[in-house]
């Protein structure tokens, strides 16, 4: 008696495609198909190989991160893609799904701008004149789910300098000088007011990046009233934000900037300006994680069709 034939039904969703292949790969070993026809034609295994052997190419494009992130900042084309996941369209109803929702397009369009751009980056294919996801779109719809706002709050037909950045602050803010370092010099003003423009990064207010210390003059040769002794005692020797300052002394921002007139009146205390640091918003974080977790999708895809390479030629 035969086995059944390898399916992907039973593999963790979230697993690795490496793992999803050895799994697959040793269910293969035991299985006993009537005929190769059968085993092309059914096959899960033959079918995730093949799309890996089409991604290698694809991939090898050394723009290619650059085109999927273009691709996907459109609407219709994740609408498509969400569409195709779950079974196999034609044309003609992708049309009728895009009408349901709102968009009317000819077909001849919906080939040219929606589903070539798709295919062209491996996240659709087609057979029989039908189109569907490959498993790499299956998984990046998933990816996606975490900030459905993606196609809109980024530039399409980009560099990519938006997502470069995102990814960069994820562990923490940068200053201007260090943004110019990982992108243009020349585009940095315009990125960062974009981002700023749509919500998903920040800077400190004024007040948070000027920071006071105290000097070294002996505060005993100088008369100090008790909140002017308070307020400077509160000044640590790492220096202190107004804002911080008026918390840790417990008094108004009016008042704290009243008494540090005074104490620098009396050269006790002086300014200095940290470099203004751009940081994440809540919403920026959220995207700049769904990027990471993009970065990590495209590198076991790649990885795995790698495996799938190598295995062939050895």
């Amino acid at each position: 008696m035969r086995s059944a034939m390898p399916t992907a039904g039973g593999i963790e969703r979230n697993s690795h495609l490496t793992e999803m292949l050895r799994s697959l790969d040793a269910e293969c070993r035991n299985c006993a198909p009537l005929n190769p026809l059968e085993c092309i034609t059914r096959c899960n295994v033959w079918k995730l190989k093949n799309e890996l052997r089409q991604l290698r190419e694809t991939m090898d494009n050394p723009d290619f991160v650059k085109n999927l992130f273009n691709v996907l900042k459109n609407e219709t084309r994740l609408h498509i893609l969400k569409a195709i996941v779950k079974g196999r369209y034609s044309v003609s109803q992708i049309q009728q799904e895009l009408k349901r929702g709102g968009r009317v397009h000819s077909q001849d369009t919906i080939n040219k701008e929606y589903l070539r751009p798709l295919m062209e980056v491996g996240l659709a294919a087609e057979t029989q004149d039908q189109y569907y996801a490959t498993t790499f779109g299956g998984r990046l719809t998933e990816v996606l789910g975490g900030f459905p706002e993606f196609a809109n709050v980024l530039p399409a037909h980009s560099e990519c300098y938006e997502e470069t950045l995102l990814s960069a602050l994820l562990p923490g803010p940068k200053t201007f000088e260090e943004v110019e370092a990982l992108i243009s010099p020349k585009n940095a003003s315009r990125i960062l007011k974009r981002l700023k423009t749509v919500g998903l990064i920040e800077t400190p207010e004024e007040r948070e990046y000027v920071f006071f210390f105290r000097s070294k003059r002996d505060p005993a040769k100088e008369t100090l009233s008790s909140t002017e002794r308070k307020v400077y005692d509160s000044i640590p020797s790492e220096g202190i934000s107004a804002k911080k300052l008026a918390e840790k002394a417990k008094l108004s921002m009016r008042r704290i900037y009243k008494y540090l007139r005074g104490l620098k009146g009396k050269k006790l205390v002086f300014t200095r300006k940290t470099p203004k640091a751009y940081g994440l918003t809540d919403k920026g974080e959220k995207l700049a994680l769904v990027l990471k977790d993009l970065q990590n999708l495209i590198e076991d895809v790649w990885n795995s069709s790698e495996q799938v390479v190598d295995n062939e030629n050895s």
